[in-house]
């Protein structure tokens, strides 16, 4: 089943500021919250599927990139895990609860009977991680799957990643008696309101470790090395980034694994310039040959192609090859290469070439300096070209 639109799921336009966006939210959240429908599968479902779409519009970077490239500039499949957020499918309804609590000015769970004990719980998320990868104008063009060695924190294999010698290494917290959360009262204009918050013995686990672990000195992470497999779509362009959910650091004391976000850089072309998804290539050719008229070689993504010169052909004219640029990210669609035409005049003639060249300049052809009839000079052609 496709997914839906985000926007439409949280019910709000385009345009919507981050305000309403987060009203949205909250109206969504309070509606299907699984407290309020105990064992309705449709309301959970709804009550992710919001999240999901705050997740991404409540995130400017992530919004910008839905709203240029839908839902596969979020899921690009990489290995380890989608490309987003939510887009990766490995968060549990208590990610939910611990990522979008501060919404609602305390723990999301307590406030609709039944919850509290269920979400007071916090889960660890580990740090996310950033690189960088250069890639060339036939990999952008093509797609490719990189293999990266990542140093990164990592579950401790003594300990499980628990920071614990044993499962007899733990003893209650004394700040929140196991619970994992507190309540604090506040005073205020409308009354007494109580709120749950993490407890900051515990870090919301409801235990401390008495006999922490000797690798990892209680911590549950160590120091290592991961070589992680990055799938890279078609299309890419320098700046973007994809997120590898679950490759960025491990979580202190267990807990769900940071992402490994891809920052994407383009290795520079001598031949082929960037310009969205058309490329540019300067193409120089002889002043003979741009009166003459005949064929030339051009450099493509992956090899040459040749194209014929029209006789008369001006300085500053522009030659499509059209869809010979670069792919839509989402599929759609291709760019073209347009080939700019420079006429190169020799700074330097000898003397024989010098009488050849006078006896031109004699004739009637070479002796017109206005525009040919149909043609813009070059400097019309360019401001028409660069609009």
């Amino acid at each position: 089943m496709a997914k839906r639109d985000y926007y439409e799921v949280l019910g709000v336009e385009k345009n919507a500021s981050a305000d309403e966006i987060k009203k949205a939210y909250r109206k969504a959240a309070v509606k299907y919250h699984p407290d309020k429908n105990p064992g309705d599968k449709e309301a959970e479902e709804k009550f992710k599927e919001a999240a999901e779409a705050y997740d991404v519009l409540s995130n400017d970077d992530k919004r910008a990139r839905y709203d240029q490239f839908g839902h596969a500039g979020m899921d690009g499949g990489a290995a380890g895990g989608g490309f987003g957020g939510f887009g990766g499918g490995g968060f549990t309804m208590d990610d939910i609860f611990r990522n979008f609590g501060d919404i609602f000015g305390g723990h999301f769970g307590g406030g609709f009977g039944g919850g509290g004990s269920r979400g007071g719980r916090s889960v660890n998320r580990g740090s996310d991680l950033r690189v960088k990868v250069k890639l060339t104008l036939k990999e952008v063009a093509e797609g490719c799957t990189k293999k990266i060695k990542i140093s990164k924190l990592m579950a401790c294999d003594q300990c499980g990643g628990s920071g614990a010698k044993d499962s007899n290494s733990y003893s209650t917290c004394p700040n929140c008696n196991g619970a994992g959360y507190t309540i604090e009262t506040v005073n205020s204009f409308f009354g007494r309101a109580q709120t749950q918050r993490v407890c900051p013995t515990c870090g919301g686990e409801g235990k401390v470790i008495t006999s922490p672990c000797s690798k990892c000195r209680g911590e549950g992470v160590v120091r290592g090395e991961e070589v992680v497999e990055i799938r890279i779509p078609a299309g890419v362009a320098e700046g973007m980034q994809l997120s590898v959910s679950g490759k960025g650091n491990a979580a202190r004391h267990g807990g769900v694994n940071g992402d490994l976000l891809v920052v994407i850089e383009e290795e520079h072309n001598p031949e082929l310039m960037r310009d969205g998804n058309d490329l540019i290539h300067n193409l120089k050719i002889p002043v003979t040959t741009a009166i003459l008229g005949g064929e030339v070689e051009v450099p493509t993504i992956d090899s040459k192609a040749r194209i014929k010169i029209a006789a008369g052909t001006q300085a500053g004219k522009v030659l499509r090859l059209k869809g010979k640029g670069l792919p839509e990210v989402n599929g759609y669609g291709r760019g073209d290469i347009l080939v700019v035409v420079d006429v190169i005049i020799p700074a330097k003639i000898n003397s024989e070439e010098k009488k050849l060249l006078e006896k031109l300049a004699a004739q009637p052809n070479f002796k017109k300096t206005d525009t040919v009839r149909g043609e813009q000079n070059i400097f019309e052609r360019m401001r028409n070209f660069f609009g």
